[in-house]
């Protein structure tokens, strides 16, 4: 069992950044590939970001390739999602996702095991 709880959700003006954390509890969370996805108003939840179990290998939606950066701290039992260059379309919940079998190529929401309450991000023009 893994418990996920999202913070670092605010509000900032275009071209800024944020830096989201999940912190997860459980011992099986380094067995986890970890996600981030984002419901933006009156959209579907969709894909950002993936972080293998070690670390060593990341994916990230076209749309924040370039922007956005996943990390994890084993040690810490978190997962970060930095956000630079923050444009009004990403306003959105924040989710911090994992995947027990550990496939960090998936993005696919059916394949997440557990979920966080999500973390809402604003970006003001």
């Amino acid at each position: 069992q893994v418990q996920l709880v999202e913070s670092g959700g605010g509000t900032v003006q275009a071209g800024g950044s944020l830096r989201l954390s999940c912190a997860a509890s459980g011992r099986t969370f380094t067995r986890c590939a970890m996600n981030w996805f984002r419901q933006a108003p009156g959209k579907e939840r969709e894909f950002v970001a993936a972080i293998s179990s070690g670390g060593a290998y990341t994916y990230y939606a076209d749309s924040v390739k370039g922007r956005f950066t996943i990390s994890r701290d084993n040690a810490k039992n978190t997962v970060y999602l930095q956000m630079n260059s923050l444009k009004p379309e990403d306003t959105a919940v924040y989710y911090c996702a994992a995947d027990w079998h550990g496939d960090p190529t998936s993005r696919r929401e059916r394949d997440m095991d557990y979920w966080g309450k999500g973390t809402l991000v604003t970006v003001s023009s």
